[in-house]
């Protein structure tokens, strides 16, 4: 692994994995039950990249956990995989639907779950990454908008200065802009980025 992730496993008897995550790269912390696995979460929002949650434990079990992770603007986004030792499809659908993003039975095999955990994380990188393009799209001006339409629908400079009715400079100081905020290299990363965040189909008014 290139960047060691961070993992919150809350369970009461969580030897000997949480050794074994250590072993692979993932930096573990291991709270005893759901109460303080969730404070420790809502006191460290920004730390841990997935939560291992274990279904059977005391004071609070892993379904009023899940609940309240999900129930939390800050947390409610935080991958988590139910562990249990219920094998009930039942139950596996019940834990899915209240926001398990993944289910597993004990015991297991352990290539299992680290292939199940790597698959979340990437899956996690990339929303992050498709909310960062959005938040980065935000970030223009109306204009720059209607520029970067343009640019997505293939148009060269001097044919969006003349659609616009502007010069084609002011063009291209607009789309040096547009680079900068949405961290495009040049307008075929730009134009990308504009068709992912649906900029080409949503934009009201029609350019074409």
């Amino acid at each position: 692994m290139t960047d060691e992730k961070k993992i919150l496993m809350i369970d009461d008897n969580p030897n000997p994995l949480a050794d074994m995550l250590l072993m692979y790269g993932y930096e573990t912390t291991v709270m005893p039950n759901g109460k303080q696995g969730f404070e420790e979460l809502k006191k460290n929002s920004d730390k841990y990249d997935l939560v291992l949650l274990d279904v059977m434990m005391p004071v609070m079990d892993g379904w009023d956990t899940l609940k309240l992770i999900r129930s939390d603007n800050i947390l409610k986004d935080i991958p988590t995989i139910m562990l249990t030792a219920v094998d009930d499809d039942y139950k596996q659908i019940s834990g899915l639907k209240q926001g398990a993003d993944d289910y597993i039975v004990k015991p297991f095999v352990f290539p299992n779950l680290l292939a199940r955990i790597e698959a979340l994380l990437r899956r996690s990188k990339w929303n992050k990454n498709e909310i960062k393009k959005m938040e980065a799209i935000n970030q223009l001006t109306q204009r720059e908008k209607e520029i970067l339409k343009l640019v997505s629908l293939g148009n060269s400079n001097a044919q969006i200065a003349q659609k616009l009715f502007i010069r084609e400079i002011t063009v291209k100081t607009h789309l040096n802009n547009i680079f900068r905020k949405i961290g495009a290299d040049n307008r075929t990363q730009a134009a990308i980025l504009a068709i992912d965040a649906g900029i080409n189909t949503n934009y009201k008014k029609d350019f074409t």
